[in-house]
């Protein structure tokens, strides 16, 4: 019985559902660095406009991503009570709410290059990035519609096409790239445009792929049926569930951004240094991210059928393969972080020397750094899989804002650590944010009733 599974059969479960969560995840890290790569290959200015550009857009996106997220516990509920019915409607509205969403975040950017000026930002700067937005703009609601067909596959378990979707738009994402970047294979030269049209196109590529092979692969939901007819019931729901799992990816996006900006202040080694070592921290994390996602499934599932022991077993499990990773990477950065480091910077770099020296101490700090941000991140998915998002986002925002990053300040500047000291705030605020949320979780989400 379902209820019974042992250690070892709840591991197996999470890591087939999670593997190619966890590989998409890290699919979708590679067409970043190669966007970043081949701008920084093109011209140095257009990547400095594309990464500004690429900022704001992901800041709004973060948010509306939220309504995304929801439909994953939502339908992997009514998938586990064999409501397919319910599971169209969820799915339904998050698409409806990604859309409004997309919408209305769309108009501000039309005004991108005079927000960008008014930020302070270089004039030169702003009109390549505003070049970037106009186009990127229509690329938000096919983005969040990526999103929500993901979640509802995820939680469908129907996780091996989203692996081999990413890595397909992963690959087609360089192809592209090449061809209009740079004016290869008959297209013309665009540079920061070409750019901007690759994303487009990618996004709308993927949206089309993920559709047919709902069509085709899980024609019993009849995902599309009634698209237009209004569901303002569980349009609630899912909105409910939806926005504080959008400012709590906020409010941990804005922390990141929010340290850069402080390291910043200190100097641009430090700030060089910062970039590589949240570079390597960053490809641990979507391992982590992908044990979470899968972590949500299966508390959704654990709670459509009302199974508290079933909750309890795989979220310990998932919890511990999540550490078991984290404690093996930790290993690697503390035993060779100068190495690490290292493979981000040009042998003949002048500065070679001292990227080297702060770069491997924020990566030791790192190695501590991943073993608190794993822990938070899997309870937030089991909170999610248990649809418990708002308590949870105010504790992640405390977290975040009221502890870690005053102490990031305080220790960075008044205590004269500079950015390990910096680095040790973030680590206080997420270590912090996991206590309040496994207490949560444990202490009280876990528990379901039989009329749950």
């Amino acid at each position: 019985m379902q209820q019974m599974m042992t250690y070892r059969a709840h591991a197996r479960a999470i890591l087939r559902l999670g593997m190619p969560l966890i590989l998409s995840n890290l699919a979708q890290f590679a067409i970043h660095i190669t966007d970043t790569v081949m701008l920084g290959w093109y011209d140095v200015r257009a990547l400095a406009a594309a990464t500004i550009a690429t900022t704001l857009f992901f800041v709004i996106f973060i948010v509306g991503a939220g309504f995304a997220q929801a439909v994953t516990p939502l339908v992997a509920a009514a998938a586990e009570d064999g409501d397919d019915v319910q599971v169209r409607r969820v799915t339904r509205m998050g698409l409806w709410l990604s859309i409004i969403y997309g919408l209305v975040v769309t108009i501000p950017f039309f005004w991108a290059e005079a927000i960008l000026l008014a930020i302070g930002q270089d004039p030169e700067v702003a009109g390549l990035a505003d070049i970037y937005l106009q186009i990127v703009i229509w690329q938000m609601i096919p983005a969040l519609i990526v999103m929500t067909l993901k979640s509802y596959l995820a939680a469908l378990e129907h996780t091996a096409v989203i692996l081999w979707a990413t890595i397909g738009t992963a690959l087609l994402n360089v192809v592209v790239n090449y061809a209009l970047i740079f004016g290869n294979l008959g297209a013309p030269e665009m540079g920061i445009k070409g750019a901007a049209i690759a994303s487009l196109i990618v996004t709308i590529v993927t949206v089309l792929w993920l559709a047919v092979y709902i069509l085709r692969q899980l024609p019993q939901y009849e995902l599309f049926r009634n698209f237009w007819r209004s569901d303002a019931e569980i349009m609630a729901r899912v909105f409910r569930l939806g926005w504080p799992i959008g400012l709590t990816s906020l409010a941990e996006g804005g922390l990141f951004s929010a340290s850069a900006i402080m390291v910043g202040w200190i100097g641009p080694l430090p700030l060089a240094a910062h970039g590589i070592a949240i570079q390597l921290a960053s490809l641990t994390f979507m391992v982590h991210i992908g044990f979470s996602q899968a972590a949500t499934v299966r508390a959704g599932r654990a709670l459509g059928r009302r199974d508290e022991a079933l909750l309890r077993r795989g979220g310990v499990t998932a919890i511990m393969l999540s550490a078991i990773f984290a404690l093996t990477t930790s290993v690697i950065f503390l035993a060779v972080p100068e190495f690490l480091v290292s493979l981000f910077i040009d042998p003949s770099e002048p500065e070679r020397a001292t990227l080297l020296q702060i770069g491997a101490g924020l990566v030791m700090i790192a190695a501590l750094f991943q073993v608190v941000d794993a822990a938070q991140v899997m309870v937030l998915g089991l909170l999610r899989g248990v649809q418990d998002t708002t308590v949870p986002m105010i504790m992640a925002t405390f977290s975040y804002w009221i502890v870690g990053m005053p102490a990031s300040y305080a220790l960075g500047f008044w205590f004269g650590l500079g950015a390990i000291g910096l680095w040790l705030g973030l680590v206080l605020g997420l270590t912090v944010a996991a206590v309040l949320l496994m207490l949560r979780f444990w202490g009280r989400s876990v528990r379901i009733s039989p009329a749950a």
